[in-house]
C-alpha cells in the first residue's frame, strides 16, 4: 500500500475514535479489513478512487452519529484527495 493509504487508513482510526464506544470495534475492524482487501493495489486511478471512496464513507458514518464530519474529516479529506463533490 503506498504511503497516502497508510496515512488515510491511520486518519480513518483517528475518526473510529470519535465514534461511540460501542460502535467503534466494529467500524475499526471495517475499515482493516477493507484497507486490507485493496493493499495490493497498483493502479494510481484505482488508488484515487478508493481514497476518495473512503472519505465518503468515513462522511457518512460520522453524519450518522451526528458528528460533524466536515471539521473531523479535515485532515483525511486533505490525504485522500477528496473535492467538495464526493
Amino acid at each position: 500500500m503506498t504511503s497516502a493509504g497508510l496515512r488515510a487508513y491511520r486518519e480513518v482510526l483517528r475518526l473510529v475514535q470519535r465514534l461511540p464506544a460501542d460502535a467503534r470495534p466494529y467500524y475499526a475492524k471495517y475499515a482493516r479489513e477493507n484497507f486490507v482487501n485493496y493493499r495490493d493495489l497498483s493502479a494510481d486511478d484505482d488508488l484515487a478512487a478508493l481514497l476518495r471512496r473512503a472519505y465518503a464513507h468515513s462522511s457518512w458514518v460520522l453524519s450518522k452519529y451526528s458528528i460533524d464530519a466536515g471539521e473531523a474529516a479535515g485532515r483525511l479529506k486533505e490525504v485522500c484527495g477528496a473535492d467538495g463533490g464526493v
